[in-house]
C-alpha cells in the first residue's frame, strides 16, 4: 500500500489504461461474424474438451494446439462458444499490454510505458485481432514476454531468467510454429551485452544461458510427438512458405507484392498518427545507434526493433499466403518505438505551457476512436483494407446468422429428427454451425455446393435443411428457402453474399 500511494498518479494512469484496454475490447464481442480459422479453432477445442485422446487433433492439420487448450476451460462458464473464444484473445492481448509496459519501462522509462502502453489500448490493429478468436493475439503475447525475459538475460545472467525464457519461447511455439522465429533472433540480442561488466567468462556463461533456454523451448515443442501424425508440423508448411530453390529464380517476387500489401495495411490498421509515431521512433533509434551512442537504452531499443523487422522481413519474402493477422506479433514492438517517438517528441512542443501531453492526445486519439467505435458497433463499416474487408466480412470465409440457425434447428429437433446438410466439409461451413450444435444430436451431411443424393434420402424420413454461401450454391430443386442472411456489401457495390438455409423436401 505505501508503494501505492507513494506512486498514486502512476497507478491511477496504469489503471485507465487497464479500464480502456478491456472498454475497447470486451463490447458485442460476438458482433462481427464468425471467421473461418475462428471456426476450425472453436471446434477443435470442443472435439479435445469431448475425447481426451483427440487433444492433438489440430496436428493433423498441421497446427499446433495450445490455444484450442487454453481455451477449454472457457466453456464451462461461457455458454457461447465463439464469445469464450474470443474472450481467450482478449485475455492473450491483455497480458500483451502487460508485457508492453514492463518492456519498455525496462528499456526506457516509465514516460515510454505509459505512452507505449497508450498506443496499444486505442490502435485498432490490436484492438480488431484481440476481439477475435485467432492464435495470433496470444502468439503476440508470448512474443513480447520472450523479448521482455531475452533483454533480461542479458543484463542479468542468471538461470531463472533462462528458464523462464525458455518457457516463454516454447509457449509461443506451441500456439503457432511461426513461434520458432524466436529461437533465431535470440543471439541477436547479443546488441545489449555489457561488455564492460566484471568477470570472466561472461559471454560464455550468456550464451549457455540461451542453449538453456532453447533446449527447454524445444523440448516443450517436441511434447506434440505424443500425438500422431508430428509430421504434418513441417509437412503443412509447404502449403504457405515458399522454399529457398523456389525463390532463387525470383528473390524479390513475393517480397515486393508484400510491401505493396503492408503500405496499405498499416497507413490503415495502425491510423497515420500512430504510424508516424514509430517511424519517429525508429529514426531516433538507429540515429543513436549511427551516432555510436551506445546507451543502455538505445541498445536495448535496438534489440526490441530487431524483433519487430527481423520476423516482419522473414513473412514478407517466404510467406505465400499473407494477411495483416500474421504480422501481429512484431505490432507490440514496434508500438514500444512508437511510444519512445512520442516521449521524443513531446520537449518540442514545450512551449506550449502544461500543454504538450493534452496537443499529443488530440493527435493521436480522433482516428483510432472512430475506427473502433466502428468496430465495436457496425464492424462491417470500419475502414479495413480491401483484402481483410473480404476475407472477415464479404467472401465464403465470413459466417453469418449461425448462432439463429442452431437455434432454429435445435427447436426443431424437439419434435422431429432432424438431418443438416452443408456447403462444405472443414472451415466456415460446417464447423462454424456445428460449434453451436455440439451437443445437440443433429446428423450433419458435409458436401459440395449442391444437394447430395445422402441428403435427399434422408428428406424421405427426416426434417432435412441445407446451410450454404448463396453465391456458391447452385440451385435446389425441391427445396423451401428457410432465412437468408445477407453479407457485407462489397466495395464495388455489387450484390452481397448470402448465408442461405434451405429445408429439402422429399
Amino acid at each position: 500500500m505505501k508503494v501505492i500511494v507513494r506512486h498514486k498518479i502512476e497507478f491511477i494512469i496504469f489503471i485507465i489504461l487497464i479500464v480502456g484496454y478491456f472498454l475497447l475490447r470486451l463490447p458485442n464481442l460476438t458482433s462481427q461474424p464468425i471467421f473461418a480459422d475462428e471456426a476450425i479453432y472453436i471446434r477443435w477445442a470442443q472435439v479435445m474438451r469431448a475425447e481426451p485422446t483427440l487433444r492433438f487433433v489440430s496436428v493433423s492439420d498441421g497446427k499446433t494446439p495450445l490455444f484450442m487448450w487454453l481455451m477449454i476451460p472457457f466453456f464451462k462458464f461461457i455458454h457461447d462458444p465463439l464469445l469464450a473464444g474470443r474472450f481467450l484473445s482478449v485475455i492473450s492481448g491483455f497480458f500483451t499490454l502487460i508485457g508492453v509496459f514492463f518492456l519498455s519501462k525496462k528499456v526506457f522509462n516509465i514516460k515510454v510505458a505509459y505512452w507505449s502502453s497508450f498506443l496499444y489500448v486505442i490502435t485498432p490493429y490490436t484492438v480488431f485481432f484481440d476481439r477475435m478468436a485467432l492464435v495470433d493475439s496470444m502468439l503476440a503475447a508470448f512474443t513480447i514476454w520472450v523479448v521482455y525475459f531475452a533483454i533480461s538475460l542479458v543484463k542479468s545472467h542468471r538461470l531463472d531468467l533462462a528458464m523462464i525464457l525458455g518457457y516463454m519461447m516454447g509457449g509461443a511455439i506451441l500456439t503457432k510454429t511461426p513461434g520458432m522465429i524466436n529461437l533465431l533472433i535470440l543471439p541477436f540480442s547479443i546488441l545489449g551485452f555489457n561488455r564492460e561488466k566484471k568477470g570472466k567468462y561472461t559471454l560464455i556463461r550468456l550464451v549457455i544461458l540461451w542453449i538453456v533456454a532453447i533446449g527447454i523451448a524445444l523440448s516443450l515443442y517436441n511434447i506434440l510427438r505424443l500425438g500422431p501424425q508430428f509430421q504434418m508440423l513441417s509437412a503443412r508448411n509447404a502449403d504457405y512458405v515458399f522454399s529457398i530453390s523456389e525463390l532463387i529464380p525470383r528473390p524479390l517476387d513475393p517480397f515486393i507484392p508484400h510491401f505493396h500489401d503492408i503500405s496499405d495495411w498499416f497507413p490503415k490498421l495502425l491510423t497515420w498518427p500512430v504510424l508516424f509515431a514509430i517511424v519517429l521512433g525508429i529514426i531516433y533509434l538507429i540515429f543513436g545507434l549511427v551516432r555510436m551512442s551506445f546507451s543502455q537504452p538505445i541498445k536495448m531499443g535496438g534489440i526490441i526493433l530487431l524483433w519487430a523487422f527481423i520476423p516482419l522481413l522473414l513473412n514478407m519474402t517466404f510467406l505465400k499466403t499473407f494477411t495483416a493477422r500474421y504480422l501481429l506479433s512484431s505490432i507490440p514492438p514496434l508500438l514500444i518505438v512508437g511510444g519512445f517517438g512520442v516521449t521524443k517528441i513531446l520537449p518540442r512542443l514545450a512551449y506550449i505551457k502544461r500543454m504538450p501531453v493534452i496537443l499529443m492526445l488530440i493527435v493521436l486519439l480522433p482516428l483510432p476512436l472512430y475506427f473502433n467505435y466502428l468496430l465495436l458497433t457496425s464492424p462491417n463499416h470500419a475502414p479495413l483494407p480491401l483484402e481483410e474487408k473480404k476475407g472477415y466480412f464479404e467472401e465464403w470465409t465470413a459466417g453469418y446468422g449461425f448462432s439463429e440457425i442452431a437455434a432454429f434447428l435445435i427447436e426443431q429437433k424437439k419434435t422431429h429428427k432432424v438431418v443438416l446438410g452443408t456447403e462444405g466439409a472443414f472451415g466456415t461451413l460446417p464447423d462454424g454451425l456445428q460449434i453451436y450444435l455440439d451437443k445437440a444430436n443433429i446428423a450433419i451431411v458435409v458436401g459440395k455446393a449442391t444437394v447430395s443424393a445422402q441428403l435427399r434420402d434422408a428428406a424421405k424420413e427426416n426434417l432435412t435443411y441445407f446451410v450454404g454461401n448463396k453465391n456458391r450454391v447452385r440451385h435446389i430443386d425441391k427445396a423451401i428457402l428457410i432465412k437468408e442472411y445477407p453479407k457485407s456489401r462489397p466495395a464495388d457495390n455489387s450484390t452481397p453474399d448470402a448465408i442461405v438455409l434451405y429445408q429439402i423436401l422429399p
